[in-house]
């Protein structure tokens, strides 16, 4: 019995031993990710879920430089209508499948041809891929394209299984398999989605966790009440107003960095039922809603005025920004003679929102404003998934929603302004901003392109089928025990290098 007992007690330290070097970071999200396909896939929680679990072909550091990843090196060609690609070898994916250049050719050609992909507008320019050789690709385009490479840094560049993509087709979802350093476990909706070490990770020495679990918490004090309790390693996207509480606080840290996208909503203008109102089909009804809203007292009440007013897809003080058409003054008396122009001095109009803190008192405080020009809003309180849902099957009048920002300008207009693109989704069509911002894409001159994007913006601006509000922050906060994180622009979590500290 007591030899029994001391192979007991010994079991029991070596476990022990062992559950301490095992570490599992949880991290609370916002909302809850849509599909993890990268090719399917639009939030931007998912790519944050993503930045874990798939591997990408380049990257961007924290000064938005494109970086290696999966490629280690390119060049474009001389006439600009082709990019060589060397890809790393020591790759695999979770599958045990190997990283090659046919498997990069195949993922690019997914992401153009499968029918539900959203990536499809974001690298059009490319005509076709050659496999120059095991580890060699060659992007054959239809025309120059500068804004391909950043469009790589995100998830039109992430690389999947072929394997298993061939196997489950558009139900990728249901099980992804990347090249990442975590592996797929288990997704419970609105609960949790748990990833796994993957041991055969090609740079498995930067990578401290054996478990990643991240937690949709929509309610940002209930998210920062589980980091204060210890439920949670760290979170994304603190209420500004509770920044001072967390400062307060000798336990956790606060780390923040302007990000690169825009908040706002959008309208409806296109022919489906949903859009047959005053407000998609009169763009003085718009023009008014916009004059109705003071952005910046939507920062300072909802902000602390920690975020950035602005008016476009990109921040006023981004070089693409058309100063041409600066953010309007709240004029309440102009809203209100273009809406007696248009027949609309009693305007109501719902407008969808996420049932998170932060955007129902941004909704609210628009509703305010809006009250005072005559207007009323009635908000409709939506998930998030089925808020994004509805976008995509064009049931709404309005939508308050959020774009996290890619570092190419192209990849916050293009997408959302050009007639047909993947997340046109409030149907807006102008054949001049469509060649604007084709133009757009063909030259590598700085001037060229700046040029061009004042030119769109100041139609599209006019016509508003999108009214932006502001440029937030990314607010992450973490226990003192959490090293090696590092806030980047995008608003992304990157793991390498990240470690629980005892």
């Amino acid at each position: 019995m007591g030899m029994r007992t001391c192979l007991l007690a010994g079991a029991a330290v070596l476990a022990l031993t062992v559950g301490a070097q095992a570490q599992t970071l949880r991290i609370g999200l916002n909302e809850d990710p849509d599909l993890l396909d990268p090719h399917q896939a639009r939030t931007f929680v998912g790519r944050i879920v993503f930045t874990a679990l798939c591997d990408k072909l380049v990257d961007i550091d924290a000064n938005l430089k494109i970086v290696p990843r999966l490629a280690t090196e390119w060049s474009i060609g001389p006439d600009g209508k082709s990019v060589t690609m060397k890809l790393r070898k020591d790759v695999t994916f979770h599958d045990g499948e190997k990283f090659d250049a046919a498997a990069a050719k195949y993922n690019l050609e997914r992401a153009l041809t499968l029918p539900e992909s959203r990536r499809k507008s974001e690298i059009s320019a490319i005509a076709s891929i050659d496999v120059v050789d095991d580890y060699t690709i060659k992007l054959n385009l239809k025309e120059p394209s500068s804004p391909l490479l950043a469009q790589l840094t995100d998830r039109a560049g992430m690389m999947v299984s072929p394997k298993a993509a061939k196997e489950l087709g558009a139900n990728l979802a249901t099980k992804p398999v990347c090249s990442g350093p975590f592996k797929f476990a288990e997704r419970v909706q609105n609960d949790r989605i748990v990833l796994e070490r993957y041991p055969g990770y090609w740079n498995k020495d930067k990578i401290h966790f054996d478990k990643v679990v991240f937690q949709p918490i929509p309610d940002a004090t209930v998210r920062l009440a589980n980091l204060q309790s210890g439920q949670l390693d760290m979170l994304e996207r603190l209420l500004p107003t509770d920044i001072a509480a967390v400062k307060a606080d000798k336990r956790l840290v606060l780390q923040s960095v302007t990000g690169i996208g825009y908040q706002g909503f959008y309208i409806n203008v296109g022919k489906t039922p949903a859009a047959q109102t005053p407000v998609g089909q009169d763009q003085r009804v718009r023009q008014a809603i916009e004059l109705a809203i003071d952005r910046t007292i939507i920062n300072q009440v909802v902000f602390n005025g920690e975020f950035v007013p602005g008016n476009q897809p990109v921040a006023p003080d981004n070089p693409f920004y058309a100063k041409t058409v600066p953010i309007p003054a709240r004029d309440v008396a102009k809203a209100k003679k273009l809406l007696a122009d248009a027949g609309q001095s009693n305007l109501t109009f719902e407008m969808q929102v996420p049932n998170d803190t932060q955007q129902t008192q941004v909704a609210q405080v628009i509703q305010g404003m809006l009250a005072e020009a005559g207007i009323t809003m009635k908000i409709k309180s939506l998930e998030f998934a089925t808020a994004l849902q509805n976008q995509t099957k064009r049931d709404y009048v309005a939508s308050l929603i959020g774009w996290s920002g890619r570092p190419d300008p192209d990849g916050n207009i293009y997408s959302f302004m050009h007639t047909g693109a993947a997340l046109d989704e409030t149907d807006y069509s102008n054949a001049q901003v469509d060649k604007d911002l084709d133009d757009a894409r063909l030259t590598y001159d700085l001037e060229k392109r700046q040029e061009l994007y004042t030119k769109a913006a100041e139609i599209y601006m006019h016509d508003l089928p999108a009214i932006y509000l502001y440029h937030p922050k990314w607010l992450f906060v973490h226990t003192t025990k959490l090293a090696g994180f590092k806030a980047y622009p995008d608003g992304m979590i990157r793991l390498e290098g990240m470690k629980l500290q005892p």
